[in-house]
């Protein structure tokens, strides 16, 4: 009976290699308490859904709550850290355990941001600083044009004396070191974020929404190197779930509450996050005009919704003018209308 017990934990925390923290919620709570499983290949869906888009599919999942339908969220931060399958959060921190982990990316929830509010240039962001991969759009491209996101410009940065370095508690972490430098790099990009936004909190006021998407591999690399047993791996663990809760700290006070930030923990992905590079100020063409065939292009899901209430309102419109044209076509003239009424009056009066 014990070996079927510890066969079955041993099982349970194999298939426990991943993790989604809410760290930050709005006033009006979307996500709900409990240990629901979080399907990992729907998790830029919930994001969607919590900014209060659509999705394609229907998302089973009970831990996301309706919230307010007039208030959504700001700004949604998600943050992905590989190497950590569980990072120490605060109490008032949500958890749930994820299942089937895939590389995910935020494009359909830009897209959707996009489609509803492209002439306001919303802030997105999609950084990953050690991968020297950067996108930004809209405002972002003046916000965050000093964010230091090569590698060159993040060694640079820790070396200033407004870095990040000073500020960190002692540990075995060495800013001479590459790897050490890598993760601690990615702490910089974090900070440098929270402290150009300080500086325009003016985009935090407007109703537009905001998405940041960063991901953070310095931790597993870390990892790799010294092993999971290393005290380098568990100061990093410990100073990374401290700036993390900082950043979501000052994230969530810019936009006065109206903010939501969300960490994925995971192991290791089988492949790198990789998203493909494109303009998202392009507009979508009438046309195909990659088809050799001049085809139509294809119609999205929204294009249901959309024909139905353009059906349904012409035919209301039509009804009315029918209902409006029979009733004045056999109006009496003599006993239905104001006008001749009074003036038949006036004249016998007359």
């Amino acid at each position: 009976m014990m070996r079927c017990f510890i066969v079955a934990f041993a099982v349970f925390i194999a298939g426990s290699s991943a993790e989604f923290i809410v760290l930050k919620s709005t006033q009006n709570q979307i996500f709900r308490e409990g240990s629901w499983p979080v399907p990992g290949e729907r998790i830029p869906d919930i994001i969607s859904l919590a900014m209060g888009f659509s999705v394609e599919e229907d998302l089973p999942w009970p831990g996301l709550g309706v919230g307010n339908l007039f208030q959504r969220p700001r700004a949604t931060v998600l943050v992905t850290i590989t190497g950590v399958n569980k990072l120490p959060v605060p109490d008032s921190a949500i958890s749930y355990p994820t299942e089937n982990v895939v590389p995910y990316s935020v494009d359909s929830v830009v897209n959707s941001i996009h489609a509803l509010f492209s002439e306001e240039m919303p802030v997105v962001l999609q950084l990953a600083p050690i991968e020297e991969r950067v996108y930004m759009v809209g405002k972002a491209n003046t916000v965050f044009e000093d964010l230091a996101d090569t590698l060159r410009q993040l060694r640079t940065r820790l070396e200033q004396d407004n870095s990040i370095i000073p500020s960190l508690p002692v540990s075995s972490l060495n800013k001479f070191d590459e790897t050490d430098r890598l993760f601690l790099s990615e702490l910089q990009v974090l900070m440098d974020i929270v402290s150009l936004l300080s500086r325009h909190k003016h985009l935090a006021r407007d109703n537009i929404p905001d998405i940041y998407s960063l991901e953070l591999t310095g931790l597993e690399e870390i990892k790799k190197r010294y092993g999971q047993d290393s005290v380098k791996y568990k100061d990093a663990v410990k100073i990374l779930s401290d700036i993390l809760q900082k950043f979501s700290d000052e994230i969530y006070s810019i936009y006065a509450g109206n903010a939501v930030v969300v960490a994925v923990t995971v192991e290791s992905f089988e492949m790198p996050l990789i998203r493909k590079s494109r303009s998202i100020l392009a507009s979508e063409a009438i046309s195909n005009p990659g088809s050799p065939y001049n085809l139509a292009y294809q119609y999205n899901f929204d294009y249901s919704v959309v024909f139905n209430i353009i059906l349904w309102l012409m035919i209301g419109l039509a009804l009315a003018v029918i209902v409006i044209s029979y009733s004045l076509w056999n109006m009496d003239p003599g006993y239905d209308s104001i006008i001749y009424r009074m003036t038949n009056q006036k004249i016998r009066m007359d």
